[in-house]
Formats: C-alpha cells, sequence, structure tokens
C-alpha cells in the first residue's frame, strides 16, 4: 500500500489506545497520523502526542490511506456520511464499531471501498492486544496490509465475521473480566496482610506468568493446574472452596450473557 498515512475518527478509550499503540511501535511516524474527536479534551492530549489534529472528520480522513472509524455504534452512520466525499477505492476503512457489519459498511461507504471489520481490547496501547480481524470480500491485497499493522499492537487473528460477536466477548470484554479477577484476588491478598500495591504486583505478575504457560506451550489449562495442586494440599482446598460457590460457572454465565446482550 502506498499511502500509510492512517486516521483515527474518534479517540477516547479505544482508539485513543491504537494510536499510542500505533505511536509505541514506530510502524508510522506522528506526523503520519490524523485523528478527529468531538472532546477538545481529547485532542488536546492527541495533540501532546503529537498527531495531526483535524478540525472535522472529513479533514482528519482527506490524506489518510487507511481510516479507523473508532465511533459508537450510534454515531457511526453520521459519521459514514461525514467523510464518505472523501472515501474512494484508494483508501481502506476500518471499523471498530460493535454490531455493524460488512455489508452494512459496504452500502454505506460504496462496494468499490475495501472494508474491515476489527476488534482489540485497550491493551493494544502496549502493543499487547489480541486482535480479531474480518475482511470484506473486496479487501483483494489490503488484508495483508490491514494485518500487518495490526499486528504491530500485538497478535492478530482473521475470523469468520459470523464469529465476530463471539470474539468481542472473549477479547474485547475479555480485559475486564481478567481485570476483575485480579481485583478480587488483590483484596484477597490485603486480607492476609499484605499492603495494596504489593499484593496488586503479585496477583498480576502471576496471571501473567499463567497466560504465558498456556500461550507458550498450548497445554490444557488443567494440566498446568495439575502441576500445583498436590494432594490434600492448599491450591486444591482453595479451587474447590472457589468451585463450591460457582467460580466457573458465573464466568461462564458471564460471558455467555455479555454474549446475548452483543447478539
Amino acid at each position: 500500500m502506498e499511502n500509510k498515512k492512517i486516521a483515527v475518527i474518534g479517540v477516547g478509550n479505544m482508539g485513543g489506545a491504537i494510536v499510542s499503540g500505533l505511536l509505541k511501535s514506530g510502524f508510522v511516524t506522528s506526523t503520519d497520523i490524523f485523528v478527529s474527536d468531538r472532546e477538545k479534551s481529547i485532542l488536546a492530549r492527541m495533540k501532546d502526542l503529537g498527531v495531526n489534529i483535524a478540525d472535522n472528520n472529513r479533514d482528519a480522513v482527506k490524506n489518510a490511506g487507511i481510516v479507523i472509524v473508532a465511533v459508537k455504534p450510534y454515531h457511526f452512520e453520521q459519521v459514514i456520511n461525514e467523510i464518505k466525499p472523501e472515501l474512494n477505492a484508494d483508501k481502506i476503512l476500518v471499523s471498530i464499531a460493535a454490531g455493524v457489519g460488512l455489508k452494512d459498511l459496504s452500502e454505506m461507504c460504496g462496494n468499490e471501498i475495501p472494508v474491515f471489520r476489527v476488534m482489540p481490547n485497550t491493551a493494544i496501547s502496549l502493543q499487547e492486544s489480541l486482535t480479531c480481524i474480518s475482511a470484506g470480500s473486496n479487501a483483494g491485497s489490503h488484508k495483508e496490509y490491514v494485518i500487518e499493522l495490526f499486528d504491530q499492537l500485538g497478535k492478530t487473528l482473521e475470523i469468520p465475521e459470523e464469529m465476530m460477536a463471539a470474539a468481542t466477548v472473549l477479547s474485547s470484554c475479555g480485559i475486564a473480566y481478567a481485570l476483575r479477577f485480579i481485583r478480587a484476588a488483590t483484596e484477597a491478598g490485603v486480607e492476609t496482610g499484605f499492603k495494596a500495591e504489593i499484593a496488586q504486583y503479585i496477583t498480576a505478575q502471576t496471571v501473567k506468568g499463567a497466560a504465558e504457560l498456556i500461550l507458550r506451550s498450548g497445554n490444557h489449562p488443567e494440566s498446568e493446574i495439575d502441576k500445583v495442586t498436590t494432594p490434600g494440599g492448599i491450591t486444591i482446598t482453595g479451587l474447590n472452596e472457589m468451585e463450591n460457590k460457582g467460580f466457573s460457572s458465573s464466568l461462564i454465565r458471564g460471558v455467555l450473557a455479555s454474549y446475548r446482550k452483543i447478539k
């Protein structure tokens, strides 16, 4: 792709995290990023990062080769209508909006525009996102570039569009589920005598280590659990008490509740 300038429309939590991750990755320079947002305070923070601040959405898109729209679904169509005069077959449009399908994107933007649905999580600001990507039928060779871009920001996984709702729950919502576990375990650590910041550090690093065990080995979690659950030991006692209180079932029910909501 010749024009690697990037426009990000909506630089709140997710859009702002994408900009931060791009800058840390060095994939593009700050002068090649154009942003727009309705909130002046958010734009002021973006200006401090050295990116180009546009007065409106259309100006942000004008010089960009890839346009990332990271606004709420109920603002999406309005934004597309604003920037549509600047869209053409040489530009790529990436939607972060949950629930806006590829067919909807093509109808809004025009069938000649290569469109993608992308669902990252907020760890993208640290280049540690798991980003799921679904490509439109006219994506062509542009798909390689979109994957390359988001590979700078963590790991990517191309999935069929019909799995995007499930991916949103597991990856984007999943960050919150994991953080809630860390918070709860930290509170338990405080009750056992640690200061809060030490308990949080121990818990967060332990969760990071547990994730790496699975990612690097490919083992089922239970095989790693077996290594630390000695007969009659303290780990199995704690696990059994958690299961007695519905630990696994409540997590599954929560994930499924989010999935039903997004569907």
